[in-house]
């Protein structure tokens, strides 16, 4: 296999980047050790959200980790994979990073916000805070996939379609595992607001894959 090079800077901000990512693994893994071991098997066992979904929920050193270690890798992971579709500047990586990560924390962050005002509108708080935690750690759990993937797109296969597009499948596929997970446990709540869970649906999580297709596809 021959070398693959890369500039210096970028190395040195994408390895800044994933060694971040080891140490929030570390941090998360010994300070939580017994959380972590529940926490790596979620898509197969889901006793991880059954045991801490009724306890600190969102606000927590464990979830904390994760979600940047989730956010940064996510951001690096849509780079990566802009630079392999899209042809971009050779100044294009220092500004496109920050900008990156700033868009996908104010999606998260507005849904989050979103999502708990319509559970204070409605009266049903406690729900809602429940499936938001159920939603960010399967959202949390795909930061692992992305964080291979990196590694792999950083170091070993640069420009690899095929590293990519089996990312994006095992995300899509986690994160159908935790929606029908919720789905199956939610059953007479989503019931009861059947209408507003479409609306919600359509507004929160359909609009923007359809925003971005239609982006990629002009």
């Amino acid at each position: 296999m021959e070398p693959i090079l890369r500039t210096a800077d970028t190395a040195d901000w994408i390895t800044i980047i994933l060694l971040s990512s080891i140490i929030l693994l570390v941090l998360a893994k010994s300070l939580f050790y017994s959380r972590f071991l529940n926490f790596i098997i979620l898509p197969f066992n889901n006793k991880y959200i059954f045991m801490y979904n009724k306890k600190e929920k969102l606000i927590n050193w464990f979830h904390i980790f994760f979600t940047f270690f989730q956010l940064i890798n996510f951001s690096l992971f849509v780079f990566l994979a802009g630079q392999i579709f899209f042809a971009t500047p050779d100044n294009w990586y220092p500004i496109m990073y920050p900008i990156i990560l700033g868009c996908i924390l104010g999606y998260i962050l507005i849904k989050v916000v979103l999502q708990l005002g319509n559970g204070f509108i409605f009266g049903s708080n406690k729900a809602i805070s429940e499936l938001i935690f159920k939603k960010l750690s399967y959202l949390n759990y795909t930061g692992l996939v992305m964080f291979l993937a990196n590694l792999l797109l950083a170091y070993v296969a640069r420009d690899s379609q095929i590293v990519v597009f089996v990312a994006i499948f095992l995300i899509l596929l986690i994160n159908v595992i935790g929606w029908v997970t919720l789905l199956r446990n939610h059953q007479k709540f989503i019931t009861n607001y059947f209408f507003y869970f479409i609306l919600y649906l359509c507004a929160l999580e359909i609009s923007p894959f359809i925003i971005i297709g239609s982006y990629l596809k002009n």
